[in-house]
């Protein structure tokens, strides 16, 4: 396993009293310095290149979120989203560690990759920050998958508590990518209905209620998660690994633990390995109880190191 992080997405600064603040990438990074982590390699995330990004963001975009990066303080992208000094460079070495963490995996250095990076990405659309999100990790890391490495088929679950409006938009008409998103509903940002399904069938959505557990949950992994990963047979897959959706988090009402996220990942692991070779990239999204947030990534982690799966 590697684990791809960098210092920068710790100089990423919000407002006082901001849940996506950098406490919670220190949060992280602290529970993945317990000794059971340290056959993992750390390795430093590159800054992404400007193909990449182009591959899911126009160039007025990119061009106006640089513009709107301040000298000091901050700037508002959208209610929610904020930038500082150096938030460019921190979203720069996000997308580009999920990248790096694409190319590793690929190449056969390592299985698996987690990428331990902020600011978050699956808010991100084509051409609008939101959510916190200023460029869409994921699905930067899934179109260079496909274009880069020539690969036919990739898949991207997504079990962050929110829907994953960015990547959803991204993903939309590429048929060679398959998005399945679990999240509450209704809940920001609104998106995410059972209907909306992609250009080519290639989206599924799965909306919860609030309250739903971890035995409701693996009932939605059983009879639709993983029969539609068999179905697709993906070369490679990526994680959208937002934790928010943990009994504890603040911003939303599912009931997760993380042992639930431990299994859910043993699962994905598993179907990985079925049909790509136990290829795995798994980018942070969301989680805002910073203990919760600490022991599921850690629970994710393990179960991402697990050798025999």
């Amino acid at each position: 396993l590697a684990i791809i992080s960098h210092e920068a997405c710790l100089e990423h600064l919000t407002p006082s009293g901001h849940p996506e603040c950098p406490e919670r990438l220190s949060a992280v990074l602290a529970a993945l310095e317990a000794p059971e982590f340290a056959g993992a390699a750390r390795l430093e995330a590159p800054r992404a290149e400007r193909s990449d990004l182009l591959r899911a963001h126009t160039e007025r975009y990119l061009a106006s979120l640089e513009a709107a990066i301040p000298e000091t303080g901050w700037s508002r992208l959208d209610p929610d989203t904020w930038a500082s000094p150096r938030s460019w460079e921190a979203a720069l070495r996000a997308a580009g560690g999920a990248v790096a963490a694409t190319d590793i995996v690929l190449t056969g250095r390592h299985r698996r990759a987690f990428v331990a990076v902020r600011p978050p990405g699956h808010h991100a659309e084509r051409a609008r920050a939101m959510g916190f999100c200023l460029l869409s990790n994921v699905a930067i890391a899934a179109l260079h998958a496909l274009e880069v490495h020539d690969l036919s088929r990739v898949a991207v679950v997504d079990f962050d508590v929110h829907h994953g409006n960015g990547t959803q938009d991204i993903l939309w008409d590429e048929a060679r990518a398959l998005y399945i998103s679990t999240h509450q509903f209704p809940l920001y940002p609104g998106t995410g209905a059972r209907h909306e399904r992609g250009a080519h069938g290639n989206i599924l959505n799965i909306p919860l209620e609030a309250g739903t557990d971890g035995r409701a949950y693996d009932a939605v992994l059983e009879d639709e998660i993983l029969p539609r990963l068999d179905a697709f047979r993906p070369e490679l897959l990526f994680v959208s690994a937002g934790f928010d959706a943990h009994r504890d988090d603040p911003l939303a009402g599912l009931m997760l633990t993380e042992d639930d996220f431990a299994r859910i990942t043993r699962r994905l692991v598993a179907a990985a390995t079925r049909h790509a070779g136990g290829r795995v990239v798994s980018v942070l999204e969301g989680g805002y109880d910073l203990h919760a947030l600490a022991a599921s990534a850690a629970a994710h982690v393990r179960e991402l190191m697990e050798p025999t799966r």
